[in-house]
């Protein structure tokens, strides 16, 4: 017997079984709903007169039934008070859907190793930006004003590609500070890069190259797709482009400041790059970062009918909004669009129009300029103490690439201390930060990771002061 319970109050949906009698099929349907945790401690249950009804069943055996799971102390209840979820352990562990451990970390995971204590003291993850320095009133503003002004259309179904308001938005600040040559035709909004990449592994057919040594996780990407990758080497100038062939589909490449050792592509190989035969995907991750002159504007404005430009907020404003945007050349929108339909349908509506008028008033101007006067400064006073130079901690120590971007990659010398060592002795005083050799696909060279971005202005010395005494100490 298969009964729905519809009208009771909590949204749940019962399988009583038709045999073993009545009573006994509610009980163990009402014991899984509370297991599954379908039925969270606290759900009030619904009167036995009004679930009798619900379930077609007589009040006798909905009452039997819970005087059971009373008594097993599934259920409680109090005089005057409606029947309850009790506190309840989790199912068995064996089930490996509700095991209480924590399921193993990636290689790329960002945090700090599994230790005696894995709450970081000192943040320097790479890749976040300061999360206290978001822009919360304005936001707030832009919010206030979408809600109050936006016709209530905008909550029905979206254009795969995005609002126009925010495809507009973008194609004119893509162009006025990146130099991208977009229309808002052209623009898919996405829930970030990682997104944007899957997209793009449905529209185009054979082997990724992607940057040697790159980001780790992106490549984890392309594999779980089923997609081949081959290395494209770096160097001091940056991408090897010459080594990209007939054969390689698309490259993934991050031209204005490569990742993770922070060079940009030299002028000849950008011409290089212009010049191969195969699709460009551009990493614009941090390309308004750039604090030693005009940040690059972006390798895309050379040849807009042959790369796809990535960009997200995550570094400019904060990871979870999870808001990103491709320009795609006019050969890909349509497949690139019905990809993304059948991916989410839609990028969620509220953040696009939120972020269009930010972008519109200039509040998101004011906020990048605002965030690139403090990263400057963050990394002026990381080089002062970690650089070459007297009261080095740890002389031999390599921080290559131009002044740009939230992060900065340690090379570490060759005659010590290991990797692994630094890394142990970060971890011991609870500094968060992350290996550079997995950037590599096979033995990298030791250093560390170090996003100075992530604390904020207060937590910052602390947490430059913790690193430099871990470099002395190793």
């Amino acid at each position: 017997m298969r009964k729905d319970w519809a009208g009771s109050g909590v949204d749940l949906h019962l399988e009583v079984a038709a045999g073993g009698g009545r009573r006994r099929g509610l009980e163990e349907a009402l014991r899984r709903a509370v297991r599954d945790g379908r039925l969270p401690r606290g759900t009030r249950l619904p009167s036995t007169r009004s679930l009798a009804a619900e379930l077609g069943l007589s009040r006798g055996t909905v009452s039997a039934a819970y005087d059971q799971l009373v008594a097993e102390g599934y259920l409680a209840t109090r005089p005057g008070s409606a029947t309850e979820v009790a506190d309840v352990s989790p199912a068995t562990p064996s089930d490996p859907r509700l095991s209480s451990e924590p399921p193993p970390a990636p290689p790329y995971d960002l945090r700090l190793p599994a230790g005696p204590s894995t709450t970081p003291l000192h943040d320097l993850r790479p890749g976040q930006p300061d999360l206290s320095a978001f822009p919360a009133r304005a936001w707030l503003r832009a919010t206030r004003h979408v809600l109050s002004t936006a016709p209530a259309e905008v909550l029905g179904p979206c254009d795969p590609r995005g609002r126009i308001e925010l495809r507009a938005a973008l194609a004119g600040y893509l162009a006025r500070t990146r130099g991208v040559l977009t229309t808002p035709d052209l623009i898919v909004v996405t829930t970030g890069f990682v997104q944007a990449l899957n997209l793009i592994v449905q529209v185009v057919d054979g082997p990724i190259a992607t940057e040697e040594p790159g980001h780790d996780f992106y490549r984890e990407v392309l594999r779980r797709a089923g997609r081949e990758t081959v290395p494209l080497p770096v160097d001091g100038l940056g991408a090897q482009v010459d080594t990209l062939t007939g054969a390689t589909a698309a490259a993934v490449v991050t031209p204005a400041h490569q990742y993770p050792t922070g060079v940009p592509l030299h002028p000849a190989r950008r011409r290089a790059l212009r010049e191969w035969g195969g699709l460009v995907v551009e990493d614009d991750y941090d390309g308004e970062f750039r604090y030693d002159r005009q940040p690059v504007g972006a390798f895309q404005g050379t040849a807009p009918d042959r790369v796809v430009y990535v960009g997200t907020t995550s570094e400019a404003l904060a990871p979870a909004l999870r808001l990103g945007w491709m320009a795609v050349p006019p050969s890909l929108i349509r497949p690139v669009a019905e990809a993304k339909l059948h991916a989410d349908a839609h990028t969620e509506v509220l953040g696009q129009l939120v972020l269009a008028r930010l972008i519109e008033t200039h509040d998101y101007d004011r906020h990048i300029r605002a965030a690139r006067l403090r990263y400057r400064r963050r990394r002026e006073l990381l080089l002062a103490r970690l650089g070459p130079g007297p009261g080095q901690p740890l002389p031999g120590v390599a921080l290559p690439g131009v002044a740009a971007g939230l992060r900065a990659l340690l090379l570490l010398p060759e005659e010590g201390p290991a990797e692994g060592e630094l890394l142990a002795e970060c971890e011991r005083r609870r500094i968060a930060l992350r290996a550079a050799s997995p950037l590599w696909r096979g033995d990298g060279p030791g250093g560390l990771l170090v996003g100075y971005a992530a604390p904020s202005e207060r937590a910052y010395p602390r947490a430059l002061e913790a690193l430099a005494g871990a470099l002395a100490g190793t």
